[in-house]
């Protein structure tokens, strides 16, 4: 209970010893003024007014029950429990005489016969006690706060002085940062240079390679198309390779070949090189690569003669010299292997080939000892401006982190700063709650398992006027078909900082209890209180 709402309590029940003002029975001593013996009573609704005997009379005259504060006979009145010696209250008129003993005073039941015995005093010692364990909890939780209070300013005070701090910083570490992003740039200029040339002379020494393989392979397609072995292709010689119709539509025509030879009848070695750029990727070479088949031992089938020389069961034996030797195996082996290499390469389709000859080309050679320096030069500076660049982006996240604390509603004094980043768990049977206090509340299964977002810092939601007694997290996980999680935080007054509970009061939502010193007020009025004396 927070400590302020004690104060009402007290107020009604700190004497047990108090005077009862005499009045008619039910009105409270608020109303007493409206009800003088002897003088006509106005309805206190203004309705009408009547003689002052026929209050209480158990008959109802005014339309808002105020004549019969003490009988049951207007069906909307209150009556007003007295309860001298504890709190005061109001119970509605039905009850009154009902034979159920509502108020402790045992007022309600005058002249039903039910026998009420006064427990008020009782009653009111024993919340007197339970009170004044509350404004001892106030009293410790209150020092505590002032601690909070005085160590929430240095340290906004120290945390002002920071953001100041990092904020030279700041403008020096962007000052070096540009420095080092010129070295930086300065010295990947002559790198890019020197690995363009690199990378330069290593294409050229690709092209020249690729070359010297096309014209390898023009040759040899040049003598296997010469079938006369004259020197020349003829026309006649280059429509054998119907792979070459220029418009594949199935009839490679003499003159078609003809234009592929630019219009000559037969091309020399020299025409046929300016040609060939032209059929290189619809040739295919006649010569095929073999297709093996799978080995399998030959088998002479037995004469029905053979046969009668086994008995059944028996297997003749293989004549050992038959058997071919191992090693004139693998001689022949890597014979017929460089074979098929060399029949696979040339008859590749064109653009296999192409892919397989820049396989063959191998990696990058490594960089001269010029080049690799500048490149080791390159990589210090771009080291050193990462390393610069890391650590602005990090002093500006800090910068960011002191901002909100410092920008923050911590309460009217910032007494609840130091819940700022700071988390409490509470531990059930089969959860582990943990709240994070203008950050996050989450749930996470005692015996293994994920953990689940049940909101993140919203805003104080407490009623008006007194808005830090409650927390309000929002936009967690989101339900099996249903809404978004959230929690309500309610504060309470306490010596120590915990989560004392945590329900799910609807699906999906839930209700956090959390004590804190920071919501503790001055308990000074609550000592006077129980001291005192009020007249009821």
């Amino acid at each position: 209970m927070a400590c302020w709402k004690i104060i009402p309590l007290l107020l009604l029940i700190a004497a047990v010893s108090a005077v009862e003002v005499q009045r008619p029975r039910g009105v409270p001593l608020s109303k007493k003024h409206f009800y003088v013996e002897g003088k006509p009573f106005t309805c206190l609704d203004g309705s009408r007014t009547i003689t002052f005997d026929r209050v209480n009379d158990d008959y109802c005259d005014c339309q808002d029950g105020s004549d019969e504060p003490g009988t049951p006979a207007c069906p909307n009145g209150s009556f007003h429990c007295t309860n001298a010696g504890y709190r005061p209250t109001f119970i509605p008129s039905s009850r009154v005489n009902d034979g159920i003993c509502d108020c402790c005073d045992a007022t309600d039941e005058f002249n039903s016969g039910a026998s009420c015995p006064n427990t008020c005093r009782e009653l009111g010692r024993q919340e007197k006690e339970s009170l004044q364990k509350l404004a001892e909890i106030a009293k410790e939780g209150f020092l505590l706060k002032q601690q909070l209070i005085q160590e929430a300013k240095r340290g906004l005070e120290e945390k002002k002085v920071k953001v100041l701090e990092l904020e030279t910083s700041k403008k020096q570490l962007e000052e070096k940062v540009e420095a080092l992003r010129t070295v930086k740039e300065t010295a990947e200029e002559p790198e890019k240079e020197a690995k363009g040339r690199h990378l330069k002379a290593w294409e050229d020494q690709k092209a020249a390679v690729r070359a010297e393989k096309d014209k390898a392979r023009m040759v040899e397609v040049f003598l296997e198309l010469d079938d006369d072995g004259d020197g020349l292709v003829s026309v006649a010689e280059l429509q054998s390779h119907s792979e070459l119709d220029p418009d594949s539509d199935g009839s490679f025509t003499e003159t078609e070949a003809q234009a592929l030879l630019d219009g000559v009848e037969k091309a020399d070695a020299a025409v046929f090189e300016t040609i060939w750029k032209d059929i290189k990727d619809k040739y295919v070479s006649e010569v095929q690569i073999p297709v093996e088949m799978p080995h399998e031992e030959a088998t002479e089938p037995i004469t029905d003669n053979e046969s009668e020389n086994y008995s059944e069961g028996e297997i003749p034996e293989e004549d050992d010299d038959d058997e071919p030797d191992d090693d004139d195996d693998e001689v022949d082996q890597d014979e017929d292997d460089d074979d098929d290499d060399a029949d696979a390469d040339y008859n590749r389709p064109p653009a296999v080939q192409e892919k397989k000859d820049e396989e063959d080309e191998g990696v990058m050679p490594p960089y001269d000892e010029e080049t690799q320096t500048l490149i080791d030069a390159a990589q210090k500076t771009r080291e050193q401006f990462d390393e610069a660049e890391r650590a602005l982006r990090e002093l500006d996240d800090q910068m960011k982190n002191l901002e909100k604390e410092t920008t923050s509603d911590f309460g009217p004094n910032s007494e609840f700063a130091y819940l700022y980043s700071q988390c409490y768990d509470l531990t059930t049977s089969e959860y582990i709650y943990r709240l994070c206090p203008f950050n996050k509340v989450s749930q996470k299964p005692k015996h293994g398992g994920s953990e689940t977002s049940l909101g993140t810092w919203g805003h104080w939601s407490g009623p008006e006027g007194d808005i830090y007694t409650a927390m309000k997290y929002e936009n967690g996980m989101g339900c099996w078909q249903g809404p978004n999680r959230s929690t309500t935080v309610k504060i309470k007054c306490g010596k120590e900082t915990t989560v004392t509970s945590t329900t799910e009061p609807s699906r999906c939502e839930y209700l956090m209890e959390f004590t804190s010193p920071a919501l503790c007020q001055d308990p000074k009025t609550l000592e006077q209180m129980l001291h005192g004396h009020t007249e009821l």
